[in-house]
């Protein structure tokens, strides 16, 4: 005997929010792959077919993983109608016959929720693993120690990843029982809620993700950078800070919502996943950004720089403007190119050109001597 079907009402609103949960799942795909190409075209413009790197093929390996989950976590509602293992009563439970249709529906679930668990962890793995081979191309020439945090960043991350694997794999023996519908498994074999499973993710997933931030930011505090130019590039190298706070929000809300745990596991999983692509592609997309950006923000900034000067300036200071080669307070002649003003020296690949590498070289050699 099955649960009592819903009525029409929560059928209807059900069917309504895995629509828009569809339509939000493939779009967040689309932009995904989306940035994925441009990130391809920019470094392919900057640096040509040959100077592609590792992080770039982990860039479309993780994009393979993304287009995995993204339809795992449909088929969570699509094939499984969003149940799983989980919450169920006793008395549920002893009454589901295996030849139920909801049996069936149920032990799919379960197995989707394990799929999806082991593509979300591989996803957000090889995006760390992108980023940090990414950090060597960026620190190249520079002191070792920059380096050893690196190499320890990979350790980190291929024991972490163990961790979570094993923790998945066996936290519930025998393995069945992740599927298991009677009699209840306990809380650990129900994947889509377990909360050994959540939080050793979690905890792993943050951990790893602070320590990649943690790897650039001494680089860009020490150069010679201006503040507020430091501070754009600490940003941008800290987008992590944005998939840490989603896989919090992630996990908070499987556990004090056990009741759709299932579905909410698959789409939490594809926005979480989402803007760690992003934020993974986005240092890569700065030049490409600035070639295309570079000439509208310089004619603008020309523009008002310009009327600035004719408002402030009297009539004398009108002449000394015009015809001579100082400005009307002496600070030079005005630049023919002032978006140039807002970059700084490109590194040798050109993959971020806000930093400095020729400051990092420099203090790290005043450091060893």
């Amino acid at each position: 005997m099955s649960s009592p079907p819903p009525d029409p009402a929560a059928q209807a609103a059900a069917a309504a929010a895995f629509h828009q949960f569809t339509v939000e799942a493939f779009t967040l795909l689309a932009v995904g792959i989306a940035i994925t190409v441009l990130r391809t075209f920019a470094r392919v413009r900057f640096a040509g077919w040959r100077g592609l790197s590792g992080d770039d093929y982990l860039a479309w390996v993780a994009i393979l993983f993304y287009i995995a989950e993204t339809c795992l976590a449909y088929s969570v509602g699509n094939a499984a109608n969003g149940l799983a293992n989980n919450n169920m009563t006793d008395e549920q439970r002893a009454a589901l016959s295996p030849d139920d249709p909801e049996y069936h529906l149920r032990v799919l679930g379960s197995k989707i929720q394990i799929a999806g668990w082991s593509t979300y962890s591989t996803l957000l793995w090889t995006l760390k693993t992108s980023l940090l081979i990414f950090y060597i191309r960026l620190t190249d020439g520079l002191a070792k120690h920059y380096r050893v945090r690196i190499y320890i960043g990979f350790a980190f991350l291929a024991a972490s990843y163990i961790v979570v694997a094993l923790n998945l794999y066996l936290s519930c023996r025998p393995f069945h029982k992740l599927w298991q519908i009677y009699p209840d498994p306990g809380n650990v074999c129900q994947p889509a809620v377990s909360n050994q499973i959540i939080w050793v993710y979690w905890a792993f997933n943050v951990t790893t993700d602070l320590y990649i931030i943690s790897i650039p930011l001494p680089m860009l505090w020490t150069t010679t950078l201006k503040p507020w130019r430091k501070i754009g590039l600490i940003f941008l190298f800290s987008g992590g800070i944005f998939v840490v706070v989603c896989a919090t929000l992630r996990c908070a809300l499987i556990v004090l919502d056990t009741a759709n745990g299932a579905q909410l596991a698959g789409s939490w999983a594809v926005r979480e996943t989402f803007v760690a692509v992003v934020t993974s592609n986005l240092p890569m997309l700065v030049p490409l950004l600035k070639t295309l950006l570079g000439p509208l923000i310089g004619s603008i900034l020309s523009s008002r720089r310009s009327t600035q000067k004719l408002e402030d300036a009297t009539p004398k200071d009108l002449v000394t403007f015009g015809g001579s080669s100082k400005s009307w307070r002496g600070r030079g002649p005005p630049t023919a190119n002032p978006i140039t003003n807002f970059t700084i020296n490109e590194s040798e690949e050109h993959i971020v050109e806000n930093v400095n590498m020729q400051d990092l070289k420099e203090h790290s050699e005043t450091r060893r001597d």
